[in-house]
């Protein structure tokens, strides 16, 4: 017999649930979309019964009012059992629907007569579930190949690296990125935006790069931030976590977090597998 990987995803309607089904379908994964929780009982039956191997890696997606008994219902009875969380702002989520002219699920079953009173009711419902061992998605600022990144360092099948690492820029003037595990807050290094000769570029471009990272306070911050995290990193890939969102941010999202992102990329990326990205940045 073999052994049974099920993901439940779930999340906001427009968030990117058929993305991430898609994403899950191409890495081998047999997904059931819209999956009814009735029926729940009949394919652990079927799952755990078969001696079909197509059922070993299974991604069911259901709605967020049912994901809690979908989930419990299959980790109860021994499955491996994880859960995909996608979450964006209500903003995003309107424009997304007016882009696609799809009507939401809540305006369908007559639970809201506007968009954004249903996007605000499943807000509700999102807000009140506990997901605190599951992984969470904000797609609110990223692109389907970054989601596919995501998907893939997590969930990924067979015997490759499965933990990785996110380092992901910010900026506070935006909010805290909702996915992210740890947040360090760099607003306290030299700001090259008071540089007139350095204000319109980006941690990307090499004068501003060398200008926060050879920064006599950001050497110090840096080295008590490598030791720290040379420490931590292994305790959580110890502990079975197979993804890491690190966080950092400034004020604007555009200069101190693009460079220390941009270094511990190049830092650890030869110890882990490891992504990166800068929510904030002009042109991104």
């Amino acid at each position: 017999m073999y052994d049974l990987n099920v993901i439940i995803v779930t999340g906001m309607s427009g968030a990117g649930k058929s993305s991430a089904m898609h994403i899950l379908e191409d890495m081998g994964y047999l997904c059931i979309d819209k999956f009814p929780v009735d029926l729940i009982s009949e394919l652990t039956d079927l799952i755990r019964d078969s001696e079909n191997s197509v059922y070993q890696n299974l991604a069911l997606s259901v709605n967020i009012q049912d994901y809690k008994d979908v989930y419990n219902f299959l980790s109860n009875r021994g499955i491996n059992t994880r859960g995909l969380i996608l979450n964006a702002n209500n903003d995003v989520i309107l424009r997304r629907y007016k882009f696609t002219r799809r009507t939401h699920p809540l305006l369908l079953s007559n639970e809201a007569t506007t968009l954004e009173e249903a996007i605000e009711k499943e807000r509700d419902i999102f807000d009140q579930a506990n997901y605190q061992k599951d992984l969470i998605i904000d797609t609110s600022c990223l692109s389907n190949k970054e989601l596919g990144n995501r998907i893939e360092s997590y969930f990924m099948i067979g015997n490759h690296e499965r933990f990785s690492i996110s380092f992901v820029s910010f900026g506070y003037k935006y909010g805290i990125p909702d996915d992210a595990d740890l947040t360090f807050d760099v607003r306290f290094l030299p700001n090259p935006y008071w540089d007139e000769n350095l204000r319109q570029l980006t941690g990307d471009d090499k004068a501003v790069y060398d200008y926060v990272i050879d920064n006599p306070e950001t050497q110090t911050f840096l080295a008590e931030l490598e030791n720290f995290l040379d420490y931590l990193l292994p305790q959580y890939k110890n502990n079975g976590k197979y993804h890491l969102t690190i966080g950092i941010g400034c004020t604007g999202g555009q200069h101190r977090s693009v460079s220390i992102v941009n270094y511990l990329y190049k830092l650890y990326g030869n110890k882990y597998h490891c992504y990166k990205g800068h929510r904030d940045k002009k042109g991104d």
